[in-house]
């Protein structure tokens, strides 16, 4: 059994967590700007996720690097930024509501209109990095 599985199974996994918290929020917000950019940032809430994943990238590295950074920097841009998953939810909910026909034509607004679940993506990697926040130190 390798040196990983085995801190992993014993639940020292901080690194490895940090690390793919900062290897997901850069690609992540990077889609993010380039759907929103489509939507010509409409609502001022389509900024918050294009700035908060450079900020859990960093926050990530940081908590690879050391684990000073990984117990109170991490956990508190994490999250931020499972929150904004969660806020995300509810503003691609409504705006598909908002389309002609709202939620009655269900069936055409939740496919063109705003995805609906893809803010979903934010909270699952801001929860990875809590995750790492609350995990043991690998030796």
């Amino acid at each position: 059994m390798g040196k990983i599985v085995r801190n992993f199974r014993r639940g020292r996994s901080q690194r490895l967590l940090s690390a793919a918290t900062a290897a997901a929020a850069l690609p992540l917000g990077l889609e993010i700007y380039t759907n929103h950019y489509s939507g010509s940032f409409g609502n001022r809430w389509m900024w918050t996720p294009v700035v908060l994943s450079p900020a859990l990238a960093a926050a990530g590295a940081a908590g690879v690097a050391s684990e000073r950074a990984a117990k109170p920097i991490l956990p508190a841009i994490s999250a931020v930024y499972v929150a904004d998953g969660v806020l995300g939810t509810y503003f691609h909910l409504r705006g598909a509501a908002r389309k002609p026909g709202g939620l009655k034509e269900a069936t055409y607004n939740l496919v063109m209109g705003p995805p609906a679940l893809a803010p979903g993506s934010l909270t699952m990697v801001g929860a990875i990095g809590l995750a790492a926040s609350i995990a043991r130190r690998e030796r």
